[in-house]
């Protein structure tokens, strides 16, 4: 069984929900939590990090919402695709305000605002020691962000996958749900998929097993978290082989 060893990691790529953009907002762009974010992801950076960033889309739509039911699946996860677009643009521009290089790499061929996502591009601007954006999903419907997260850190050969959310990590249950569920540090694919712990979609959790991506899952709103997920054993639950 392996164990986590901080001093391999060198490339990263962050998986960062939507809702967390929306702050306490609930939708759309709160500035204070996305500059706060920001923040998190320079303190990063500045530890000599390659970094690339995975947004979903859920602060602006999610196919699953009351517009969400009237449409056909695929349309509407185009229009969560563009969502991440938004998220991008967005966030690409508030790096650049504070002097950071950034390059924004989609999935769907949208010119005017993003490159066309292909890995060695990609590459190359991470090796250039910019802060790559990589959006619109993998470019089809049916697909989550976290298939996409999982599929890029594949592609580029990075050392892990960082998935942020509103819990310390992987519980026996949900924690906001059962006040006995019980914070796991380290566990293997197979155990996730024998306790079926809900981590991420299955689609993306067997894209990393098959492929022996590592995954940690970390509270994002705790601050500080991002550099201590990367450099700690103890912050956030590693899965893996």
């Amino acid at each position: 069984m392996q164990t986590y060893k901080p001093e391999k990691v060198h490339k990263i790529i962050f998986k960062i929900s939507g809702e967390v953009l929306a702050g306490d907002k609930g939708f759309g762009i709160d500035l204070s939590a996305v500059n706060q974010l920001i923040d998190e992801l320079i303190s990063v950076k500045e530890l000599g990090y390659s970094i690339g960033i995975v947004l979903g889309g859920g602060n602006f739509f999610r196919g699953l919402s009351e517009t969400g039911k009237y449409l056909n699946r695929f349309v509407a996860d185009n229009v969560g695709m563009l969502a991440t677009i938004q998220n991008a643009l967005i966030m690409s521009e508030l790096f650049n305000k504070k002097n950071y290089s950034t390059e924004i790499f989609s999935a769907i061929q949208i010119d005017k605002v993003a490159k066309f996502y292909i890995p060695s591009r990609a590459n190359t601007s991470m090796n250039e020691g910019k802060i790559c954006f990589f959006c619109a999903g993998i470019g089809n419907p049916f697909f989550t962000t976290d298939t996409a997260a999982v599929l890029r850190a594949i592609e580029l050969k990075a050392d892990l996958v960082l998935k942020g959310t509103k819990v310390d990590g992987v519980f026996t249950s949900d924690p906001l749900k059962d006040k006995n569920a019980r914070f796991i540090e380290d566990i293997s694919f197979d155990d996730v998929l024998k306790d079926r712990l809900t981590v991420m979609d299955m689609t993306a959790f067997s894209l990393a097993r098959d492929n022996h991506m590592p995954i940690k899952v970390f509270n994002v709103s705790k601050k500080g978290s991002f550099k201590k997920a990367i450099r700690s054993k103890e912050v956030g639950t590693f899965i893996h082989d």
